[in-house]
């Protein structure tokens, strides 16, 4: 990695915050500890992830999508690990684009491990994020904290997570390491674990176990995967509906709105914001890789 003077930039889309590096021609190497370091909030920047800002045509894991999306969102975990998709990361890559120049308001695509993301910038501020539809494997998992037991429900929405319906959030522990579950073969990989309450009519209320970010104050993906859980808990699969169903999410950080379609698209709309911008203490940044 260079040690040049390397630019990045603060964002957060309801609280889930994010470290932005831009980094057009794929120059940088960021192994784990940097990432890590980066991330950290008492020895780097702070964030829940990282944003590496690269064109499509410039990444071999985004070559093959550079028609269709200019920009590959290179998505990384505050541990340093490489994450497939992040929906508030999306909608705040998004954001950058747009206050860099990039792009304009309106629809734009964006290349991610999850495939492309299509993307919408309205006027009012907010950012529509189709998400894709969500698989449903038939298998799921019991998960377990403080001698309670729930049974999770098996949502991929480019990523695992395991959604439990509990009685009260506080159920849900520290969240700081991983809740047990069983059986761990379910998820070889690990998941994100979503733990849910009722608000009132399609409106619920959540918090999350990030893979490799421990409890965050948002997760959009995890959003998206609890509405389709409660959609399909509360029989209004708009497969079989044919109908849209919209669910209101409350997140430690703020609320998202999310709508599947009958035809399984799903979109999640939410705010997008950039903070802060400066630049990384290359001293700094050599002692991370020397």
């Amino acid at each position: 990695m260079s040690t040049s003077r390397i630019t990045f930039l603060k964002g957060h889309g309801t609280e889930n915050d994010f470290v932005i590096v831009p980094d057009p021609d794929n120059a940088l190497d960021l192994p784990v500890p940097v990432v890590a370091r980066l991330c950290d909030r008492r020895a780097g920047i702070g964030g829940d992830g990282l944003l590496h800002v690269v064109r499509s045509a410039a990444h071999p894991e985004a070559r093959e999508m550079a028609e269709q999306a200019e920009w590959f969102m290179d998505y990384r975990n505050a541990d340093g690990s490489v994450a497939e998709m992040c929906g508030n990361g999306v909608r705040v890559f998004a954001r950058y684009l747009q206050r860099a120049g990039h792009v304009a308001e309106g629809d734009l695509g964006v290349a991610t491990r999850g495939g492309i993301k299509r993307v919408h910038i309205a006027k009012d501020g907010d950012v529509t994020v189709s998400m894709g539809r969500a698989v449903l494997p038939e298998d799921g998992v019991t998960v377990t904290v403080d001698g309670r037991s729930w049974d999770a429900r098996n949502v991929n929405m480019g990523n695992p997570h395991a959604v439990a319906f509990v009685e009260d959030l506080a159920h849900a522990g520290e969240l700081r390491s991983v809740p047990p579950f069983s059986p761990q073969s379910v998820y070889p990989d690990g998941v994100n674990i979503e733990f849910v309450v009722d608000r009132g009519p399609r409106h619920v209320a959540m918090r999350v176990h990030e893979r490799g970010s421990g409890e965050t104050r948002s997760c959009g993906t995890g959003a998206c995967a609890v509405a389709v859980a409660a959609a399909r808990r509360d029989d209004a699969d708009p497969a079989r509906t044919g109908a849209p169903a919209t669910y209101t999410v409350d997140l430690p950080g703020g609320t998202l709105v999310i709508t599947e379609y009958p035809d399984g698209g799903i979109d999640m709309t939410g705010p997008a914001v950039i903070v802060a911008e400066g630049v990384i203490d290359p001293a700094w940044l050599e002692t991370m890789i020397g």
